[in-house]
């Protein structure tokens, strides 16, 4: 895959140097998460995350990926507003690709601080490559899906949304919650 040149001045050209560069705040790291993890895709569904981010906040966050490829945006074709306020946010294949680099993170965290969700966790140690490839093929049926709604102006059926043979991990998450009684996707 050919590499996209931005023309952001860095402090180096060290490649450790550019991913904190544009990955080093924490909230660029959650709304990622939330995107790949709970399928997060609308500005109000990430305000509803457990970490209660602000407004202005998310706001540059969002526009900071969209700005180095890591997210992409579409009007949302359920907007009925003239202006087209609303929008949908995808990752791009560029986000996506960083599904193996949460998941060490996911991995470290665990293995050195007491963290929540240990059945995400479990599910990741018992099988990490199939675990992100379950990622990967869950974001891109979600992407077409989306694809063919936007072009199509419709909403997906709530069974045909992730597949109906398959839950989604949004559907697992809170089969967790409701089985433990706590929230799952707490850092």
């Amino acid at each position: 895959m050919p590499r996209k040149k931005t023309n952001t001045k860095r402090r180096s050209g060290c490649p450790l140097n550019a991913s904190v560069e544009i990955l080093g705040d924490r909230w660029s790291l959650l709304i990622i998460r939330d995107m790949m993890l709970r399928g997060f895709r609308t500005y109000k569904e990430f305000l509803s995350s457990y970490e209660k981010i602000a407004t202005n906040i998310l706001a540059d966050r969002l526009q900071k990926l969209i700005t180095h490829g890591i997210i992409t945006t579409k009007g949302d074709p359920s907007d009925g507003r003239k202006d087209g306020r609303k929008f949908i946010y995808s990752l791009t294949p560029k986000g996506i690709d960083l599904a193996p680099v949460l998941t060490e993170m996911v991995l470290w965290a665990a293995a050195h601080e007491d963290t929540a969700n240990q059945v995400l966790v479990r599910q990741m140690r018992k099988d990490k490559e199939q675990f992100i490839s379950t990622v990967r093929q869950r974001w891109a049926e979600t992407a077409r899906a989306a694809d063919r709604n936007v072009k199509g102006k419709r909403k997906p059926a709530p069974d045909t949304r992730h597949g109906a043979s398959r839950p989604s991990l949004r559907s697992q998450r809170l089969r967790d919650v409701n089985a433990r009684g706590t929230r799952c996707w707490q850092h």
